[in-house]
């Protein structure tokens, strides 16, 4: 697989047995936490300020992620609106620490902006 990692790389983290299921593979849930984690991140540095994940794409584990690979997880602001933003994720494993790097799932998480009382409020424009 030529394809190269979309965005920035956000957050690393190994996978641990504590986090499988019964047969040895990472639970998709704890996956998709990573994602949101580095997903949040991404918005929150965009908008800066408190952000929200409000909802995302579908998505489609393209390999499991098994114990002890490490989890990259690559994001890239897709679309900004008034108040709301689309981030574009993709998580990658490593296998046995330093081999072939491997897509696993993607998807595209949408966030709002909000200020201390809880409620949307605009994504400053950017800067140059």
């Amino acid at each position: 697989m030529s394809e190269q990692p979309q965005g920035r790389l956000t957050t690393r983290t190994v996978a641990m047995p504590a986090d499988t299921n019964p047969a040895g593979d990472i639970f998709g849930g704890w996956v998709l936490s990573q994602m949101d984690m580095a997903a949040g991140i991404c918005a929150g540095e965009r908008a800066q300020c408190r952000v929200v994940t409000v909802a995302l794409d579908s998505m489609s584990f393209i390999r499991p992620v098994k114990i002890g690979d490490i989890l990259g997880v690559y994001t890239e602001v897709e679309s900004v609106g008034r108040t709301s933003m689309n981030i574009h994720v993709e998580a990658w494993v490593r296998r046995g620490r330093i081999g072939h790097r491997e897509k696993v799932t993607e998807a595209i998480f949408k966030f709002v902006a909000i200020d201390s009382a809880g409620k949307p409020t605009p994504i400053p424009e950017l800067e140059e």
